[in-house]
């Protein structure tokens, strides 16, 4: 009796210091301006077989709670889709989001020509770049203040129809097995079947008002049988899926949708929210868990090359994408950074493929890490390009209104000489390299543009001096 109370007792207290690791890697992360995920990742890692090996990899109750996450993440998925604000913005969202998975496969496929990997491999490795994440994606947006202007529209419907096609993704990715062998005829069916239902159910459910159920108003004052049967049908649906062949993930986005659009929709989202959020940390500790340290060191070099070269095609591939589909610089630049990670929903992918085969062991752990590492960087990358853009946007026609403009309320009481050279040359700088742009748009149009000598001294005066006229 003794043993098994001591052995509850660790076991509590191991429970107890993982989720206390994992509140202290979010909030550590949220004080650095980081989507909290990303310390939950990290989190993983400390826990796991990379770090101290509290938890294990092979921990059947993570797996199973990891799962029921992905689950559940799918659910509210379905569940906040707003149908209207979706079909707002479908044609760019999907135009943009068949570009993004076209020019993955496109590279992923090119890689294929000049190495050993199966094709198999290079699918699921297309599919894993294509996917940006929702998370971060959203959280980098509200920061920046543009998720509900038009960034923020634009990038919410592409991620929405990257989920969406999260599903047959993983249809695909499970079907293709160990061998470039694939069964298409029973693939395309499937896949058919999935996107047929999926495409009615939201035609059917756009062109209805909210479904009214009969036991809405006997269960939705009671918490407890509002969550309960909320969770029933989500694990049913996606129990039901799997038996029929199809994945449990497509079976819990569609069970999402149809709460989403019935009249019990806020208070299901208000009563699992809670649950889900705890089984999404769970999911990501899981992510952590499985990134190996001792393969990230030993292939340092291709990790690196791999995740910078990622996070620059996928910035360069998004901005171009939008400002075909006939959108702004600025909509475009912000929108395609805020997607030049890869998504948490890669991990599942790659974690289904291996499981079946489809990919080997190293790619996994190779995919593992770039993932792991896109996500971490994505917000630095993503303030450091606003602030490059802005420096190349920034000139002025004359130095006065550039030192009004970055020394304002600073100029007039500038005492030491020191720092009003610095001002002089900084102006200078930004002058000339103003003048340079505006003399080869000048050539490109068939004329010169005038130049000021670069020896002229500047019309402004002193410190302590009295401007002209004053």
């Amino acid at each position: 009796m003794e043993d098994t109370a001591a052995g509850h007792a660790g076991d509590l207290t191991v429970i107890a210091f993982v989720i206390l690791v994992a509140v202290v890697s979010g909030l550590g992360l949220m004080r650095l301006r980081q989507p909290p995920l990303v310390g939950f990742i990290l989190a993983g890692v400390f826990l796991g077989p990379s770090g101290l090996g509290f938890v294990s990899t092979s921990d059947e109750n993570v797996t199973m709670l990891a799962e029921m996450g992905v689950l559940m993440l799918l659910f509210f998925i379905g569940m906040e889709l707003s149908l209207k604000a979706f079909v707002a913005t479908l044609k760019p969202a999907l135009v943009i989001a068949s570009g993004q998975l076209l020019a993955a496969m496109a590279i992923t496929f090119g890689l294929k020509l000049i190495s050993d990997a199966t094709l198999a491999e290079a699918i699921i490795l297309g599919f894993i770049i294509a996917l940006s994440s929702t998370v971060v994606a959203m959280k980098m947006l509200e920061d920046i203040g543009e998720l509900r202007g038009e960034p923020g529209r634009i990038a919410v419907g592409v991620l929405i129809a990257q989920d969406i096609a999260v599903v047959p993704m993983l249809l695909i990715s499970t079907s293709l097995g160990a061998s470039d062998e694939i069964d298409w005829a029973s693939l395309i069916v499937k896949i058919t079947v999935a996107v047929a239902v999926l495409a009615g159910l939201l035609w059917y459910l756009g062109r209805r008002p909210k479904l009214k159920l009969s036991f809405a108003a006997a269960i939705e004052d009671n918490v407890e049988i509002l969550a309960l049967g909320s969770l029933a049908f989500c694990f049913a649906a996606a129990s039901l899926s799997g038996i029929v062949g199809l994945s449990p993930a497509y079976g819990a986005f569609i069970a999402g949708l149809v709460v989403g659009a019935s009249s019990l929709r806020s208070r299901v989202i208000h009563v699992v929210e809670p649950i889900q959020s705890i089984l999404l940390v769970v999911f990501f500790l899981s992510i952590g868990l499985l990134i190996d340290l001792g393969y990230i060191a030993a292939n340092w070099e291709l990790v690196l090359i791999a995740a910078v070269f990622v996070v620059l095609a996928k910035t360069i591939l998004n901005v171009l994408l939008i400002r075909l589909a006939g959108l702004g610089h600025k909509t475009a630049l912000e929108a395609g950074l805020s997607m030049a990670q890869i998504g948490e929903f890669s991990f599942v992918l790659a974690a289904a493929a291996f499981a079946s085969g489809a990919i080997g062991a190293d790619v996994y752990r190779l995919a593992l890490a770039v993932t792991a590492i896109t996500l971490l960087v994505s917000p630095a990358w993503m303030a450091l390009s606003r602030r490059i853009e802005g420096e190349a946007r920034f000139g002025y026609h004359e130095f006065r209104a550039a030192l009004a403009e970055i020394y304002e309320g600073q100029v007039e009481t500038v005492e030491d000489l020191g720092f009003w050279l610095k001002v002089r040359a900084r102006a200078m700088r930004r002058a000339w390299r103003r003048r340079r742009a505006t003399r080869g748009a000048a050539r490109r149009q068939g004329r010169e543009a005038p130049a000021e000598p670069m020896g002229q001294p500047l019309d402004l005066p002193m410190p302590g001096s009295k401007a002209p006229g004053e």
